[in-house]
């Protein structure tokens, strides 16, 4: 961008604006430009993660929340709209109250797709990444059970603030003319902040003894959701090595990510203290896309001379040349670029000055209060694990928790003591029994644990939380034994294979499993990654009744606790 370009850009401002701190928190012209590189990597690694949760979405959406899935989005949106009224699109914001039909949830998790992939391709990146955020956001408002994750609220936070840290423009390149904001910066590193510091918190807080006695990672590999063949190895590990892990778990969460917060040289070396850390949870367990953001954020702790040697050298000329420390601001620098000479200023027409402004203002005045406002719900939402009677003003948190763009975090407070397992089983006489094969949860026992992150299997995953508590806690665990008596194709959809082709089972059931990983010995003898115990029935066994409905004609015994 030209000089008297960058002058006209600047000057849509008024002069007692563009001079002020607001400017200077709010406005890309007052930004950082030493942040291009880690920005460009930043935004491309969060198209690649929008990409991953649409491309999920394609294959299960259906047979999750569509018109004949496990939890109709339709019965929900009704439910809301007869306890809100009007409100309900705030409280419920979701493209499916124009239609949830299964062409409506298609279209929309196309169009993320093709959104993350213009994102991906830096093609309108605030357009594009406004698309992905609106078409996530319908999702998991609508998808009740399979949505309530802190990887969602993770990406919809990350994804909304983005909308701000974006270059402007169709082909925005490495956005020098549009460098990133203080403030989307800063909440974007806080968000990574938060989600180390406050899951460091809750691990203290929770009084869970295997963090005190430093025993939480013994059986961390094995009784995770989707288990790694890597974290099987790990696992077998001598215990020296997984009370060092507790150890350096909490020391990363709880000290060393305020690196953050010193300077420049600090925060180089905590990047790269964190980073290998991520790639190790990456490896060993399939959180979906969790650590993948996590990890893309931890790129925002470097700076352009940090990398730019990466660059070959022909597109290092195209960096403006940063200065170290970063300049603070003073109420005596101008905090625009402008010109202050008479030359510069009769560029502009003084009549077009008011007209120009006004948009400007009004978009320096939307990103300041948003932007606030999400940075005082986050902070509020901190303080209060610590000090939750403390008299915060709690109607801006509330009025956020619809949109999931002010989180509060808390990965790993308590950790499972064993790894359960809920099977699906048909039978056409109630005698023999018949299993659902899973796409990728443990259930063949000599079948290797996969790597599937970042793809999210949401109906599985769900299945791993329901195992750790009773089934009238997972409604959706009979309801999807009722959808199974139908052959119905979305839910089927969902398991590998369907051993009813030709006709439904009369009975459906759900028991439970307690798995364990086999020792070095036992797998070299037998070859099985796991071993197994059934537990007893989890879930009543359902049939179909001569008049259509569903019955249970047999009821489980109450489980032994497991957790």
């Amino acid at each position: 961008m030209g000089r008297s370009q960058r002058k006209l850009v600047d000057s849509s401002l008024p002069d007692w604006l563009a001079k002020g701190r607001v400017a200077w928190l709010f406005h890309p012209q007052a930004g950082l430009s030493d942040r291009l590189l880690p920005r460009w990597i930043f935004l491309r690694a969060l198209a690649a993660i929008y990409f991953s949760a649409f491309f999920s979405l394609l294959f299960q959406i259906d047979g999750l929340i569509g018109p004949h899935g496990i939890l109709p989005a339709q019965r929900f949106l009704s439910a809301v709209q007869g306890a809100t009224g009007a409100l309900r699109f705030w409280y419920a914001p979701t493209l499916f109250w124009m239609s949830s039909s299964s062409p409506m949830m298609m279209a929309v998790t196309w169009l993320g797709l093709i959104a993350s992939v213009a994102a991906v391709c830096n093609l309108w990146p605030r357009l594009s990444f406004f698309v992905c955020f609106v078409c996530f956001l319908a999702f998991v408002t609508a998808a009740q059970d399979f949505s309530s994750y802190q990887s969602d609220s993770m990406l919809l936070e990350a994804g909304f603030i983005a909308l701000f840290f974006a270059p402007r423009g169709l082909l925005p390149g490495l956005g020098i003319a549009s460098p990133p904001s203080r403030a989307s910066l800063f909440l974007l590193q806080w968000e990574w902040f938060r989600i180390y510091f406050e899951s460091g918190l809750v691990k203290l807080l929770s009084g869970d003894t295997q963090w005190r006695n430093f025993t939480a990672m013994d059986e961390y590999y094995q009784n995770g959701p989707l288990p790694t063949w890597i974290g099987w190895y790990v696992e077998h590990f001598p215990h020296w090595f997984h009370a060092a892990s507790v150890a350096g778990t909490l020391a990363m969460e709880l000290a060393v990510v305020w690196m953050l917060f010193l300077p420049r040289r600090a925060r180089l070396v905590c990047f790269f203290i964190v980073t290998p850390w991520e790639v190790g949870v990456i490896l060993t367990a399939n959180y979906t896309f969790l650590n993948y953001l996590v990890l893309a954020l931890g790129f925002l702790l470097l700076d352009d001379p940090s990398i730019r040697w990466l660059l070959p050298q022909r597109f290092r000329r195209l960096l403006p040349e940063a200065t170290h420390p970063e300049p603070a601001p003073i109420s005596q620098t101008p905090l625009s670029i402008v010109e202050s000479s008479d030359e510069s200023k009769a560029e502009i027409p003084a009549e077009s000055r008011g007209f120009a402004s006004f948009p400007a203002t009004a978009r320096l005045f939307v990103a300041a209060v948003l932007l606030s406002w999400i940075g005082y719900a986050t902070t509020a939402e901190m303080i209060r694990m610590l000090w939750s009677d403390l008299p915060l003003p709690t109607a801006p948190i509330a009025a956020l928790e619809p949109f999931r763009i002010a989180n509060q975090y808390g990965l790993f407070a308590v950790m499972t003591r064993g790894r359960y397992e809920i099977e699906f089983q048909g039978s056409s006489d109630g005698q023999n029994w018949t299993p659902y094969p899973f796409r990728y949860k443990p259930q063949p026992l000599n079948e290797a644990p996969g790597i599937y992150a970042p793809y999210q299997p949401r109906f599985e995953w769900n299945l791993w939380f329901a195992s750790l508590g009773e089934w009238q806690q997972s409604n959706f665990v009979a309801l999807t034994e009722e959808r199974l008596l139908e052959n119905d194709p979305a839910v089927l959809a969902l398991f590998n294979a369907n051993p009813f082709p030709q006709a439904p089972p009369r009975f459906a059931r759900a028991v439970l499993w307690q798995y364990w990983f086999t020792s070095m010995e036992e797998k070299q003898r037998t070859g099985n990654w796991w071993k197994r115990n059934l537990l007893g029935l989890y879930a009543p066994v359902v049939t179909r009744q001569p008049d259509g409905k569903f019955g249970a004609v047999e009821w489980p015994e109450p489980l032994a606790p497991h957790d």
